[in-house]
């Protein structure tokens, strides 16, 4: 599926960012369209070859029976109040030939505003232009914060490239 000939033309483009900087605690999010992850997987590979090469492994931080997190429920106070942060943020690492990226995956029913914060966050990109002091702004910093801790915490950190030199 890796490398295929021509590019494959979706009914919906895909929602990824990602640092050119990789080996982050986070280097970018993806935010699929639908909560079937499986048929929106040969796009984000496509995506991602040019940059990590043929996808050999993608692990997942959460099981099929895992509550999908919801972001956003976070604007109000009571959730804010409450220990939030404490709800594993879903994190993919895919491993390609030459790099490896560790993707937060933002829920598919996530507001769009929300998700292009966390989108943006995540990647490090400018947020030239946002206002930082939206209570919107502080959800995604405190949501991208909370998956870069679990993310930097996890067994996914010992994850690198096959074409790595393990010494």
């Amino acid at each position: 599926m890796n490398g295929i000939s021509g590019p494959r033309r979706t009914a919906s483009p895909i929602r990824l960012c990602l640092n050119p900087t990789l080996g982050n605690d986070i280097d970018g999010a993806w935010w699929p369209h639908t909560g079937a992850l499986a048929s929106e997987l040969p796009n984000l590979i496509d995506a991602l070859h040019p940059t990590l090469g043929a996808i050999v492994d993608i692990n997942l931080n959460w099981s099929a029976g895992a509550a999908t997190p919801i972001l956003d429920g976070h604007y109000s106070p009571a959730m804010r109040n409450m220990q939030w942060t404490d709800v594993p943020q879903r994190i993919m690492v895919v491993v390609g030939r030459g790099g490896c990226a560790r993707l937060m995956v933002i829920p598919h029913t996530t507001s769009h505003v929300l998700a292009r914060m966390v989108l943006r966050q995540a990647a490090a990109m400018s947020d030239a232009g946002e206002d930082r002091d939206g209570a919107i702004y502080a959800v995604a910093s405190l949501v991208v914060r909370a998956a870069r801790e679990q993310s930097a915490s996890s067994d996914t950190r010992a994850l690198v490239s096959p074409t790595a030199d393990p010494s």
